[in-house]
């Protein structure tokens, strides 16, 4: 068989299963591999639905981002307009590929007719994110979900601002009673930078936070909880469990009296801790006091560390027979004593950081009541309890336009618990008799447990599993079909990078946290003889260097991540490596026969825009290689979050509000008129600067008269001086980057990437209006105390390499992908420590309880148990990112990585890819010594597949002109 009949018979073998996804008759829940078509079932099953007769306004389809919500309305619209406008016999293929038989002419008839049935649903078809759902639910039955009809909802700044609010109101408050109790408790073991951390922490987690009360009913009761999960008497504190270990019958005095006096005769260690012993017995009412003292005569590390592996020597042993046994029997209380005292330290510091947190929060809820918002939060939840609500429920549901008939979840795998209970209670009618009418109610869901990757927002894998067997028995009990669909064959990337995958995670060490059940992963290819590629370069080490010069500074002689000075840190050796090779691929003259600047299975040359590089943390590696990339003259997005007040651009705009409010500031004025604003020359700052004797400002009214330059920059910001105390900041900003010129300045300095910064400052000025008084110092403040982190969207089209996290490329593809950052394991989390205590019905996750564990020296069992459970969860999210890693790769995956240290923990990503490349039988060996003059040799791993299918159709580009990849020497 053919490379083209083959693909055609895979490809066949797919649409057949897409349309068992998208049967409107029967309930479905989709397990899709990455690649395999999601977005195309979910859009196929909402035209199944109406051409089945289903209103369109009667369908819900949610969605994880707004990004995912877009893509789908927009590929609905596409397709529907194109059932209104084409030619019968395109529709009716459309119609064949998706039903499966040829319509009808009334079925014919009725789906050119869906475009207009759905341009006529009030306020559009329900494409939305959850949040976006709930908020449009609460809007319209405000009183009954007891919210303001007038709310707002808070974005992410304007709730950290209320929380810092609430944080201050409370500690201004703790200076007696409960609270000063809990904040000198937390102070005692906490340093300032610490607590800061722990409080923000403790923030960041707000709602899970306060969902952990309210599923306890109270602070008191959760603090109960979490002092027995301890094993310890919530009333316990350290001054009692040591007065009940003082008594004296709780020690065998007569016995370890006789003990010191067999030590008094050992060496000189044993009538030490003779003598400490005997002076702890003879003081009854200072024991307590001396208690730490005597723990150090059994324990090392002053009483904190492991018992004395000899208690009592030969010598003193001679003189009393049993003396050893009556110590290891004290040890052994002492022991049980310190573990419980551990206990008991951990419970109340606990205690008292979570009273300090319900405080802060209960202040929190204070302001937003106070403003009529809510945070994200507050709609899942407010919207889960109005649909729980009896007798109110069922009336809200029917007057959702009539009420909703077909529920659609995608990316079920990152639903958290109580976005479930909004989906259950969207449902709770579909299959009872009430439910029923002519036609089924159904539900789908689509995901991919392997692709779960946002713990931090509660999502569990676990739970895809968990709720498709709970609608499973929902439907049995109605006598209806949940149908269990598997997308297996992938339609995003070439037969080499699959084998890759596929031969990673065939590993039982990788698959511990992706699998779920199932007996393996298996990806089948739909691009079967088109040209792939998957290379594992020997990882980088430090480079030696001659040593440096005796006068050259310390900061400069010092490498960033600690190492020596003799040595160059690795990750910029492969920061500019990989540059180097993204430039060859992408801008060298390498001529029209090189196969490594060609897309093989394309037929075109690579792009800029063909690359994407992903890491796990935005770290120093990540700006180091986009400078090499910008040094290079390579395209490249930047980074796919920035702090706002980072960016030059903000920087500048910054600076001249700075300047406008206090123009004696020569610094500040000096960067205005060297900056790109103003745009002064080096030479025309410096005879405007040199030799004054009075401020920057006045020399420059004193030129202006005689210098034309001096004039224009003078004349310039006198008049935004002028306006600055009389308009608000947005304004003011506006006419200074579009009427005077500023936007087009910035972009010619700096670059098109600086328009993100540029237009997100602009928002943020308005923001800062809605919520404060105007004002331009109010508002820098503002800015400046924030450090806004924005999000970018760095899927625009742009002809630029993009460098992401993996979480934030979930989603996206590229024809090659790199992936630079994988000899690290993650850190082990500090801080707070969750657990759950007590299981509930399935889907809806535990009851959750949190710890402080101070440090972990006072880690009891359940505690210590919880942390190696948190660590385990940690690493086999930790595998899931590979997994979504490597699939955004369509024709090539590069992995590579650089040594810590010049070590690889076992677990790392790199060694999974080794292990599974050298398990299929990949071999190479790499020389990148003409790469770079710090380049390095070594073995290495590929996986090749060679084009011998025709190319994709690219009327824009050249044919390909070589045999594909062979990718011998540096090229590779």
């Amino acid at each position: 068989m053919t490379a083209l009949a083959l693909r055609e018979a895979k490809q066949g073998k797919a649409e057949a299963t897409q349309r068992r996804a998208a049967r409107p008759d029967v309930s479905v829940w989709v397990a899709a591999s990455a690649g395999s078509g999601k977005t195309k079932v979910l859009t196929d099953r909402v035209l199944s639905l109406m051409l089945n007769g289903t209103d369109p306004g009667r369908i819900l389809c949610l969605t994880f981002t707004r990004a995912a919500a877009a893509e789908m309305a927009n590929r609905l619209a596409e397709r529907l307009a194109r059932w209104a406008a084409d030619a019968d016999e395109s529709v009716a293929a459309d119609l064949h590929r998706l039903l499966g038989r040829y319509p009808d002419a009334e079925l014919l008839t009725e789906a050119r007719r869906l475009f207009a049935r759905v341009l006529d649903v009030p306020g559009g078809m329900k494409i939305q994110t959850i949040h976006a759902f709930c908020q449009s639910i609460l809007g319209r039955f405000p009183l009954e979900a007891r919210v303001a009809p007038h709310f707002q909802v808070l974005d992410e700044r304007s709730a950290a601002e209320l929380l810092e609010a609430g944080r201050e109101e409370v500690l201004s408050a703790a200076t007696d009673g409960p609270l000063a109790d809990a904040l000198s408790e937390v102070s005692s073991h906490a340093q300032e930078a610490g607590f800061t951390d722990l409080m923000a922490a403790l923030i960041r987690e707000r709602g899970r936070f306060g969902r952990m009360i309210r599923d306890h009913g109270g602070i008191d009761v959760l603090l109960d909880a979490i002092a027995r999960h301890l094993g310890v008497d919530p009333a316990d504190s350290v001054e009692a469990v040591i007065d009940v270990a003082c008594r004296d019958e709780a020690v065998d005095i007569m016995g370890l009296r006789l003990v010191t006096g067999a030590l008094a005769a050992g060496s000189q260690k044993d009538q030490a801790r003779g003598a400490v012993i005997k002076d702890w017995l003879d003081d009854p009412d200072g024991r307590a006091g001396r208690f730490p003292a005597y723990l150090a005569a059994f324990f090392t590390k002053a009483g904190e560390g492991e018992r004395f592996k000899t208690l009592i020597h030969k010598q003193a042993l001679a003189a009393m027979a049993g003396s050893d046994r009556i110590l290891e029997s004290e040890a052994a209380r002492l022991a049980a004593v310190r573990t419980r005292l551990r206990s008991v330290t951990v419970a109340r510091a606990t205690a008292a950081l979570l009273r300090l947190g319900a405080a802060i929060l209960a202040a929190y809820e204070r302001h937003k009541a106070a403003r009529a918002l809510l945070d994200y939060d507050d709609l899942i939840l407010k919207t889960r309890d109005l649909l729980r609500r009896p007798g109110l429920a069922p009336w809200v549901l029917y007057k959702l336009d009539g009420g909703l008939d077909h529920v659609l979840i995608d990316e079920s795998q990152d639903t958290n618990p109580e976005q479930w209970e909004v989906v259950e209670a969207l449902t709770a009618e579909f299959f009872v008799g009430e439910g029923q009418r002519d036609y089924p109610r159904t539900v789908f869901a689509v995901g991919d447990p392997k692709q779960s990757i946002y713990s931090f927002q509660r999502a569990d894998p676990a739970a895809f599993a968990a709720m498709r067997d709970h609608f499973d028995g929902k439907a049995r009990d109605a006598w209806q079909e949940l149908s269990r669909v598997a997308l297996d064959v992938s339609f995003r990337s070439t037969s080499a990078v699959l084998t890759a995958v596929d031969a990673v995670f065939a590993d039982p060490a990788a698959q511990d946290g992706v699998l779920f059940g199932e007996a393996g992963i298996r990806h089948d290819p739909v691009r079967v003889g088109q040209g792939g590629l998957v290379e594992l370069w020997p990882p980088v080490e430090a480079e030696d260097l001659e040593p440096p010069d005796p006068w050259t500074p310390p900061v400069a002689a010092a490498d960033d991540d600690g190492s020596p000075a003799l040595h160059r840190p690795p990750r910029t050796r492969l920061a500019r490596l990989v540059a180097r090779k993204i430039w060859h691929w992408t801008r060298a003259e390498t001529g029209a026969d090189d196969p490594a600047a060609w897309l093989a299975s394309k037929g075109r040359r690579l792009r800029p825009e063909d690359v994407l590089v992903l890491v796990r943390r935005r770290n120093e590696f990540v700006e180091e290689l986009v400078r090499e990339l910008k040094l290079l003259d390579v395209p490249v997005a930047g980074l796919d979050r920035m702090v706002l007040t980072d960016q030059l651009a903000v920087m500048d705009l910054v600076a001249l509000g700075r300047c406008l409010l206090l123009p004696d500031d020569d610094l500040t004025l000096a960067t205005v008129l060297k900056g790109p604003l103003i745009g002064l020359t080096e030479a025309q700052l410096f005879t405007l600067a040199h030799g004054r004797d009075d401020r920057l400002w006045s020399a420059l009214k004193r030129r202006a008269a005689t210098e034309p330059a001096f004039a224009a920059a003078h004349d310039e910001l006198a008049a935004l001086m002028a306006r600055a105390d009389f308009v608000p900041p947005h304004e003011l900003y506006a006419e200074i980057l579009g009427r005077r010129g500023g936007r087009a300045r910035l972009l010619a300095r700096l670059g098109p990437e600086a328009r993100d910064p540029i237009e997100e400052f602009l928002s943020l000025a308005l923001a800062y209006e809605r919520e404060h008084v105007p004002s331009l110092e109010g508002f820098l403040h503002w800015l400046e105390a924030g450090a806004q982190e924005v999000k970018r969207d760095l899927e625009h089209g742009a002809d630029a390499v993009r460098v992401m996290t993996v979480h934030g490329a979930k989603g996206l593809q590229a024809p090659v992908v790199v992936l630079p950052d994988t000899c690290q394991m993650p850190i082990a989390g500090r801080g707070l420590l969750w657990m759950s205590a007590a299981p509930v019905r399935p889907g809806r996750g535990r009851r959750d309880l949190v710890v402080w564990p101070i440090r972990q020296v006072y880690d009891s069992e359940a505690v210590g148990l919880a942390r190696r459970a948190g660590r385990l969860e940690q690493e086999r999210e930790y595998r899931r990112l590979l997994y979504v890693a490597m699939t955004r790769a369509e024709d090539r995956l590069y992995v590579c990585g650089w040594k810590s240290r010049n070590e690889l923990p076992e677990g790392c990503w790199y060694r999974l890819v080794q292990r599974g490349l050298e398990s299929a039988g990949a071999s190479a060996a790499f020389d990148f010594r003409d790469v770079l003059d710090d380049g390095w040799a070594g073995p290495g791993w590929r996986i090749e597949d060679p084009q011998s299918a025709p190319c994709e159709a690219d009327a824009a580009a050249p044919p390909l002109a070589v045999a594909p990849l062979a990718l011998p020497g540096w090229a590779t």
